[in-house]
């Protein structure tokens, strides 16, 4: 195995440890969160507002590096324009997130764990990304 699979096994490992532990892999978490006229949990906006705050500092810090430690050259976006697909996408997402309780992340380590509802959701959603693939190349 490569250092750089090494570290991407590690970041997963460690991304996933910190959804666990922020129960954030809980999807009545996530829905209790998105829940605000009913049972309203703020937790996951905690845990995002952290994920942000450690994220701007490393950006600010690893950017400012030559290139990164195990890659030739650092891959940022290059575009800033909101575009329909952007919007589309981000709202396709946002109520599939709204409809489970899960987006990618959780879904995995939930997977992991052997959850039942994990084991439709994660089909569904690469079965979405498919789709969505063959899509774009019809009307690409």
């Amino acid at each position: 195995m490569t250092t750089r699979w090494l570290a991407a096994l590690f970041a997963g490992a460690l991304f996933g440890l910190g959804l666990v532990v922020s129960h954030m892999s809980d999807p009545r978490v996530v829905l209790g969160f998105l829940d605000l006229a009913g049972d309203f949990n703020p937790t996951l906006m905690f845990v995002l507002a952290g994920a942000v705050g450690v994220t701007a500092i490393a950006f600010w810090v690893v950017l400012r590096q030559p290139r990164p430690v195990l890659d030739e050259s650092f891959h940022v976006p290059v575009t800033r324009r909101i575009d329909r697909p952007l919007i589309l996408g981000a709202a396709i997402f946002g109520i599939g997130w709204g409809l489970a309780g899960y987006c990618p992340g959780p879904a995995l380590v939930n997977l992991g764990a052997g959850l039942a509802e994990a084991m439709v959701f994660v089909p569904a959603m690469l079965l979405g990304g498919v789709g969505y693939r063959l899509l774009a190349r019809y009307w690409g």
